[in-house]
């Protein structure tokens, strides 16, 4: 399965390029338990973090809750004990969903100047990118290779593939709902 995952992947992923921009908006994976983050949001935190360093952005949003269980607020807490300054981070911590990330975030975002860039798996980039434009958002996609990397290893391609799977069918629902 590893050319069909890596494939795949990039397909979803769309054009492979890092824009710089103002604002980093990052959207929330997987939480292992309340206040932990599981593996997706760590990578995805730790990709933010390399945008961050790499310099030119002035705000990092990262969008993931529920309240409760927030998947945003330890991946904040992440990025400030690597050194973003807790002002530069904002984070949205009501959305379930990418479609209610996309929601939440252009409400907040539609009105500040700048270039927005949308950090995400690179599976999960395709319905990300296409729900903020749906919301009216103009995002640049960076994506970071999630799945691409677990298909190098024996013992990642199997979840990677079936990750892939479970993506495209949320790809066919938000297309039924009109949220892409």
């Amino acid at each position: 399965m590893t050319p069909i995952v890596s494939w795949w992947a990039g397909v979803l992923a769309g054009p492979w390029e890092d824009p710089n921009g103002d604002v980093l908006i990052v959207l929330g994976g997987s939480l292992l338990d309340k206040g932990l983050m599981g593996q997706s949001s760590y990578w995805r935190s730790v990709y933010a973090l390399r945008a961050w360093r790499q310099g030119g952005f002035q705000r990092i949003v990262i969008s993931g809750g529920p309240a409760d269980y927030s998947t945003a607020a330890p991946m904040r807490d992440f990025l400030e004990a690597h050194g973003v300054p807790r002002e530069a981070i904002e984070i949205e911590a009501e959305s379930r969903s990418t479609h209610e990330n996309a929601v939440r975030v252009a409400e907040r975002l539609t009105r500040v100047s700048g270039r927005k860039v949308l950090l995400t798996s690179d599976y999960h980039m395709f319905r990300a990118y296409h729900a903020f434009k749906k919301a009216g958002l103009d995002v640049q996609p960076r994506p970071f290779p999630d799945a691409r990397k677990r298909a190098v290893g024996w013992a990642g391609r199997w979840p990677a593939f079936l990750e892939l799977v479970l993506e495209t069918i949320k790809i066919g629902y938000y297309r039924a709902r009109g949220w892409i």
